[in-house]
């Protein structure tokens, strides 16, 4: 699952119904607002939600991925925040998504860049900061869920350090550092890889005990 991945928090479905609902049909006759691509058990996900994720992707990384994977993405991001939410884990502090945020704007040039940026992908503010809620508190209850699992071992760094970090730097020639002065970070890196694995194997396990359909032009999760 991405980084880039509340339903109690909001609803992911009330969310993008109510965007939709903003304009309606009457006022452009014969066009489809929006259309369900995706049930989940008593729940939807909508057309205007995969762009949304596409856009937001467009935003902090610069390209987005397939609709089928963003929809992959969705579906998997309701499954981690049904169970948050049942367990009433935590919404992120509002100084955590400050942080975020002014993270995210100062990639841009000027705060008029960003709000060009935003025009341009078709994202208010409110939208990319609701985005940025949805994607911390995934983060947090992943690691909330699958940190204490992860156990790392010093043969576990000497062999990430010898096998695959030298070798990398050795190919941009660039200087290898000493194992002591990167042993933490490369203890956080394996953690994150391990919280990612275990994530996957419970995501599809979930997902397969599930009832989701999707409309024919969807993909399969």
């Amino acid at each position: 699952m991405r980084r880039t991945i509340l339903i109690c928090v909001w609803l992911l479905a009330a969310a993008a119904a109510g965007r939709a609902m903003a304009v309606p049909p009457a006022q452009q006759p014969g066009r489809v607002v929006d259309r369900i691509v995706a049930r989940m058990e008593d729940d939807i996900i909508l057309q205007s939600q995969v762009r949304e994720l596409g856009a937001f992707q467009q935003l902090i990384e610069g390209r987005e991925e397939s609709d089928d994977q963003l929809l992959s993405e969705l579906i998997e991001q309701w499954v981690v925040q049904t169970e948050a939410a049942s367990s009433r884990f935590p919404e992120p502090a509002q100084s955590e998504v400050d942080r975020e945020l002014a993270r995210l704007t100062s990639n841009f040039a000027s705060p008029a860049a960003y709000s060009a940026k935003l025009n341009e992908l078709g994202l208010s503010a409110s939208q990319v900061r609701q985005l940025l809620v949805r994607q911390i508190y995934v983060e947090r209850y992943l690691d909330y869920k699958f940190r204490p699992s992860v156990l790392i071992e010093s043969a576990d760094i000497d062999a990430y350090y010898q096998k695959e970090l030298l070798p990398e730097l050795a190919k941009k020639n660039q200087p290898a550092p000493a194992r002591s002065e990167v042993e933490e970070q490369i203890r956080e890196l394996l953690i994150q890889r391990g919280i990612s694995n275990l994530t996957a194997k419970w995501l599809d396990e979930t997902k397969s005990r599930l009832k989701i359909e999707m409309t024919p032009s969807g993909a399969k999760s």
